[in-house]
């Protein structure tokens, strides 16, 4: 009797043991919460308070989502994963760092993950590094955010930072508000290319450049509006080799509406230009589709009509 009762007693243990291992391997699905804990296994009953408490419990390709609204903080992406708010007012609050950091350089695949960013409010306070800073990975995926506040010096201050040192990498930004940073977007490549597409963004009242492209980034813009911007509204870099696509967008009340550097070219369909201290600088190409609009006629520097229906 003794020797069964010895038995059970070590079997019941392993069992035990076994449940609290498997309780702390990383979940597909974790939650965050305005009154979680990090020391929770953020579990949709058991929350954590933090992204950052949240990401090491959640599975490559997994989701955290937000329960109610919260400041759930910075957080440093390293693996595949989706942070959405979940319709609340989700913030990452990052006076002084990076807001959100996307980075698996480290890994044993590095350039791979695929990271989407959904229903966040990322704010820097006045002295955010950068709201999103993209270093390393494959596809940074930005949906219904709002990105602000983010002063930094250059190259930093951005509400969205870009640069890698691949090619092949790209970024899509859609349903999105960019404002009150020192620069909107900001992007290059040192290796190759990269791509960037915005959709449905608005860009607005930041410092310099809503828009800044630098070596080897390329970008379409379509149905966004960039204003009020203390540079261009839309800026590719000299000598950067790259070029833009801006198709039904409004460009007006920044500093420049349009800077084209030399060698650089941008195609522009459907769009207005207009109010803007300068509208047009070019020193490249533009290639316009007869169906734009703006008060400067004709349009300055090397300007391809193109009205073929």
């Amino acid at each position: 009797m003794r020797i069964f009762s010895a038995t059970f007693k070590a079997l019941t243990f392993a069992i035990f043991i076994v449940t609290l291992s498997a309780a702390a391997q990383a979940q597909t699905r974790t939650w965050v919460s305005g009154v979680g804990d990090d020391l929770n296994p953020c579990s949709r009953t058991a929350p954590c308070k933090t992204f950052a408490g949240a990401i090491s419990k959640t599975a490559a390709g997994g989701e955290i989502d937000a329960l109610d609204s919260g400041g759930f903080g910075a957080v440093t992406v390293t693996k595949s994963i989706t942070i959405d708010g979940a319709g609340y007012m989700a913030s990452a609050l990052n006076p002084g760092t990076n807001g959100v950091s996307v980075n698996d350089s480290a890994t044993a695949t590095p350039n791979t993950i695929v990271v989407t960013l959904r229903r966040l409010s990322i704010f820097g306070a006045g002295t955010g590094v950068n709201g999103v800073n993209f270093i390393a990975g494959k596809t940074l995926n930005i949906e219904d955010c709002r990105i602000f506040g983010n002063g930094g010096a250059a190259p930093n201050g951005a509400g969205i930072r870009v640069a890698l040192t691949v090619t092949g990498s790209n970024l899509n930004v859609k349903n999105t508000n960019i404002f009150k940073n020192r620069v909107g977007i900001t992007a290059t490549t040192s290796t190759g290319n990269f791509t960037m597409n915005v959709n449905n963004c608005n860009i607005e009242n930041n410092t310099s450049d809503g828009i800044f492209l630098d070596a080897r980034a390329f970008a379409t813009v379509r149905n966004s509006n960039i204003a009020f911007n203390g540079g261009a509204g839309v800026s590719l870099n000299n000598n950067a080799a790259n070029s833009a696509t801006i198709d039904d967008s409004e460009l007006n009340h920044n500093n420049i509406g349009l800077f084209v550097g030399t060698g650089t070219t941008v195609r522009l369909g459907r769009s207005l230009v207009s109010q803007n201290s300068t509208n047009f600088s070019n020193s490249g190409s533009i290639v316009t589709f007869c169906n734009n609009e703006t008060e400067t006629t004709p349009i300055p520097g090397s300007v391809t009509q193109n009205c073929l229906k």
